[in-house]
């Protein structure tokens, strides 16, 4: 099969005389062994708007569109530019495909950064792979918060600053962080998520906005499965919904913490959780039209996730690793 080659300074000053002379576009492709569309599309592309073609200006702007492509040239290699497609569309963030390429292929490596920079480049952005990210955003932006705090209004809530400070170590599984995500405002139901602080293990149950009675039941419900040993400690914040929590010390046998209000990093792990969740269940979409087999399977896709603080091993990896090399 026959080879394609750009075309030289002197084909196109060729090109350029013989128009002059005018000899037809096929006749000089005929010349020159070239097809004449490629010549029709030359003297397009490589021209000055509202100039004539010029072969010298011609060849340097080819040159440097070549120069450009190669600069530009995706992701290193072929594998590994189609293993970052592949898993951006999966919802993998950056940072987890950057660990995880090392261990699907040895030798080879990309870093989040660059991954960040091929999302947001002028030229990538129209194939929107920022959809697939956690917050969804078209552009960069700089981490923030606000800083408030204000005592629990639950009853017989417990600070989260007599929870043992063993718990933030996280070296004894067992230890539970649970909070709601809602959809639109006219939606009647929301997402309860439990997330276990070690292992990252998650679950996810569609309950009744506001409802303390059915958020109890859901978290006594996925919990009740799991020997005492992996109930331990729940931390809550401050929603009405956690007013029944006293329920899950009699039913589970665990003890419950609450944050301070407005702070939510205090019960950072199901936050981040929740952050995942949303490139699922992004926000704008309503939850009352979800059903819980669909649920389900994004349960277990997050469940089956290598995750960065685990060293890209998958939560349920992570349970089944510790239930072999070490009481828990």
């Amino acid at each position: 099969m026959r080879q394609y080659h750009h075309l030289s300074l002197e084909e196109r000053e060729k090109i350029y005389a013989w128009k002059l002379q005018g000899v037809s576009l096929r006749e000089i492709g005929r010349r020159l062994k070239r097809n004449h569309t490629s010549l029709s599309r030359e003297l397009k592309r490589n021209k000055r708007p509202g100039s004539e073609y010029i072969p010298c200006r011609a060849h340097q702007k080819a040159i440097k569109r070549g120069i450009d492509q190669r600069y530009h040239a995706p992701l290193k290699n072929p594998l590994i530019y189609l293993y970052v497609r592949k898993h951006l569309r999966k919802k993998w963030s950056p940072e987890t495909i950057e660990g995880r390429l090392s261990i699907d292929f040895p030798g080879y490596s990309i870093t989040d950064e660059t991954i960040y920079r091929y999302i947001y480049k002028r030229w990538v952005k129209r194939l929107k792979f920022w959809r697939y990210l956690t917050l969804r955003r078209k552009r960069r932006m700089k981490k923030g918060g606000r800083k408030v705090r204000r005592d629990s209004r639950i009853p017989y809530a417990v600070s989260i600053d007599l929870r043992s400070k063993f718990v933030d170590k996280r070296t004894s599984i067992g230890h539970w962080e649970s909070d709601n995500m809602e959809g639109i405002k006219t939606d009647k139901k929301s997402v309860s998520v439990t997330v276990e602080r070690v292992t990252r293990i998650t679950h996810i149950t569609k309950v009744r906005v506001k409802r303390a009675i059915d958020k109890t039941s859901s978290i006594s419900y996925r919990l009740s499965v799991y020997p005492k040993k992996f109930r331990k400690t729940i931390t809550f914040d401050n929603g009405s919904e956690n007013t029944n929590h006293i329920d899950l010390t009699r039913d589970l046998g665990v003890k419950t913490y609450f944050c301070h209000a407005y702070h939510s990093w205090e019960k950072g792990t199901v936050e981040n959780t929740i952050g995942r969740l949303r490139r699922y269940l992004p926000k704008g979409l309503s939850l009352d039209q979800l059903t819980n087999e669909y649920i389900g399977r994004i349960e277990e896709e997050m469940n089956n996730t290598p995750r960065k603080c685990l060293g890209f091993m998958t939560p349920n990896e992570k349970k089944r690793e510790l239930l072999k090399t070490r009481r828990v």
